[in-house]
């Protein structure tokens, strides 16, 4: 099948029956439920950029086994042009979205190309698993599947090692193996997208555990979201079936978070990757490079937020007139070097780029994954920005019904600035508030701050990549200097 269209796509959640839990009730039909059904579109709507003229060119590349055009954010890249062709696609879809879809489909189709590429790595004592991977990627992006994932188990209680504290009856494990495959029982967060996707693999960037060789927590697979005894668990919507106007991103961009619970659903053999390795799961993410990948597809979604608020401040300047005050200025020029800041890093790992190990063109780490660590601090303090900036207008927010009533000429004549209407003002600044105020606004918020691991871990990942010895070898050469 060549690159799907919107529509396909929505036939295609219609098609696979799920058990999709939402405020306490079984959802039928995810397309029409009121508080996901926006959502759906969404990702329709993205869908719907590959067989568009205007975009086409840039959203697809040619399938070298059907010759048919496929998602380009499938493509296993072997060059740096198919890197920067990959970020031109990327982009498009984040900017659709105002980078506020952080797992639209991309994210999971660059990592499964990464580990394509890398098939090899799961090949371990005679176990088809590196064959497994390669026809499952095949599978994916020949069908133009949307995957969500789920990463961590849920604990009881933690360690003050911070060492993962891994139960039997509550993290997912490996109860029983039969001809046909492993039958898995446990639950799994955070899996974002899972109302919409078509599949779901599971994983875990790392399992810790390192003094066991194997363990039945150790697993990576992929199944398809209606499998039996597979549960979703989602949480309330930020999505509350109001206008465009009233909540912008709100009524457009919900992704939705999920728990997961496997009731004893059964892995077929040729859906896994993985298997009681503990090792070969905890360097998965860094041998196989999809560390990097995921990387770069985040920097694009995090480039487009970054747009999205320095546009809505510079507007909230102009719209309020005080661009031209010292604080107002040090605040947009705070959110430009965010921006810039972003555009870099992603450029630099393009540019830097090198061939792993398995032939696979592999964005240089340290730059991409600065970008992770940066976001963390950095966006919390845009949402902050923009409400320093806006103050009392975020809170002056007339609704749309309300610009249609009898108080609209009251509205007209005291809201409207030297530099704006009363409707556009009133309309900017719900959009601000969407972004840093709004329930909606504020899961954005903690998303980022903890969309790759806590600060600390991305910390020490950083410190375990960086070479360090260049730099203070540079400080001792000066220091023994005699001149």
């Amino acid at each position: 099948m060549p690159a799907r269209t919107g529509q396909q796509y929505l036939a295609g959640l219609r098609e696979q029956p799920r058990e999709v839990w939402f405020r306490g009730e079984r959802v039928k039909d995810v397309t029409k439920q009121p508080g996901l059904a926006r959502g759906a579109l969404a990702i329709a709507s993205l869908y719907d950029q590959q067989s568009d003229p205007k975009y086409r060119a840039q959203m697809t590349f040619t399938s070298p086994k059907t010759g048919d055009p496929l998602g380009l954010s499938f493509i296993i890249p072997r060059t740096k042009e198919d890197l920067e062709n990959r970020r031109v696609m990327m982009l498009n879809w984040a900017r659709s979205t105002c980078g506020m879809m952080g797992r639209s489909p991309d994210f999971m189709n660059v990592h499964f190309a990464a580990w394509a590429g890398a098939a090899d790595y799961f090949a371990v004592d005679g176990k088809p698993y590196a064959e497994n991977m390669r026809r499952y990627y095949d599978h994916i992006a020949e069908n133009d599947l949307v995957l969500t994932h789920s990463l961590l188990n849920l604990q009881r209680s933690r360690t003050v090692s911070g060492m993962f504290n891994l139960e039997e009856g509550t993290a997912l494990q490996a109860v029983k193996e039969t001809s046909a495959g492993v039958i898995v029982r446990g639950a799994r967060v955070l899996a974002t997208l899972g109302p919409f996707a078509d599949e779901i693999a599971v994983y875990s960037p790392r399992l810790g555990r390192h003094t066991e060789t194997h363990s039945p927590f150790a697993l990576n697979f992929s199944i398809p979201c209606g499998t039996p005894g597979l549960k979703f668990q989602c949480r309330d919507s930020y999505d509350y079936d109001q206008s465009h106007f009233d909540h912008p991103l709100g009524s457009r961009f919900e992704e939705m978070d999920c728990l997961v619970f496997f009731d004893d659903v059964l892995v077929p053999w040729e859906r896994i990757f993985i298997y009681g390795d503990v090792e070969r799961l905890n360097d998965a993410p860094n041998i196989t490079s999809t560390s990097s990948h995921t990387a770069h597809q985040g920097a694009a979604k995090n480039l487009a937020k970054c747009e999205l608020v320095l546009g809505v401040a510079l507007l909230i300047s102009e719209t309020l007139g005080n661009a031209l005050l010292p604080h107002t200025q040090e605040r947009i020029g705070e959110l430009m070097m965010y921006t810039e800041l972003m555009r870099a890093c992603m450029r630099a790992g393009e540019a830097d780029a090198k061939l792993n190990e398995w032939g696979v063109m592999t964005p240089a780490s340290l730059p991409v994954e600065t970008t992770r660590n940066l976001f963390m601090t950095a966006y919390p303090r845009m949402a902050e920005i923009l409400q320093l900036m806006s103050s009392s207008s975020m809170m002056i927010l007339p609704t749309e019904a309300d610009m249609k009533s009898p108080m609209a000429p009251y509205i007209e004549q005291y809201l409207a600035t030297e530099g704006s209407n009363a409707r556009d003002r009133v309309k900017l600044f719900h959009l601000a508030w969407d972004i840093a105020c709004s329930s909606f606004g504020q899961r954005q918020v903690l998303y980022e701050r903890f969309f790759a691991s806590d600060p600390l871990t991305r910390a020490r990942a950083l410190a375990s990549t960086y070479p360090k010895k260049e730099v203070t070898d540079r400080v001792l050469e000066f220091l023994n200097r005699d001149d």
